[in-house]
């Protein structure tokens, strides 16, 4: 099961929006041509340690995009060869970008000046540190595939970061950890099942 917060929901939000734009691309060739648009030329293990993938994947990924044209082999600097991008891949980079922009956009669209500083400064502490954007993803994680019928039966749940996560149910309603209460149940992923709530989970000092 995946208890996921707001972010966890964005998150989704923002992979279907982007999706629609990607065509026949995968996500990881996707995140393989963002990556050198805003990174610039970089070997195969610069690109997957970045984009969050394993070194095989990105070999095949980046395989595929030299068959289509866009990104290009430099000559080799030693054992490696960067990857850079070709005019083509350069303008499906940009592409991909808008639609991601654009979406977000949409999203935050009902936020006030002051709630969107307050999302922004947040996500600049987390994406500084990326052990503890890990911890804060993870806990809200737990193994399983848990609907909403068995949650109401559990009083914790041990997630993924490692600390467990409390449950209570009052008036009707669910929450974590007594303040992050359940909005929406039962949302079906293809890795599980998410649970969106109203307030972002932090796990406890390790």
């Amino acid at each position: 099961m995946i208890v996921a917060n707001k972010l966890g929901a964005l998150g989704l939000l923002l992979t279907d929006a982007v999706s629609e734009a990607l065509g026949e691309l995968s996500p990881s060739a996707a995140a393989l041509l963002l990556t050198l648009r805003y990174h610039g030329d970089m070997t195969t293990t610069e690109l997957a340690a970045i984009a969050g993938i394993s070194q095989p994947t990105a070999v095949r990924v980046a395989d595929g995009l030299v068959r289509r044209g866009l990104i290009q082999r430099q000559d080799r600097a030693g054992r490696t060869a960067p990857l850079r991008l070709t005019r083509t891949g350069a303008r499906q980079a940009e592409a991909l970008q808008r639609v991601r922009l654009k979406a977000m956009a949409r999203l935050l669209a009902g936020l006030s000046a002051t709630e969107r500083a307050a999302f922004e400064r947040t996500l600049d502490k987390l994406l500084a540190d990326k052990a503890a954007l890990k911890r804060v993803l993870l806990y809200h994680v737990v193994a399983g595939n848990v609907k909403a019928s068995k949650v109401v039966t559990l009083k914790s749940a041990k997630t993924l970061a490692g600390p467990k996560v409390g449950i209570s149910v009052r008036d009707g309603r669910v929450y974590l950890n007594r303040t992050s209460r359940v909005v929406k149940a039962d949302v079906a992923a293809s890795n599980g099942t998410i649970h969106v709530i109203n307030r972002v989970l932090i796990p406890p000092a390790s």
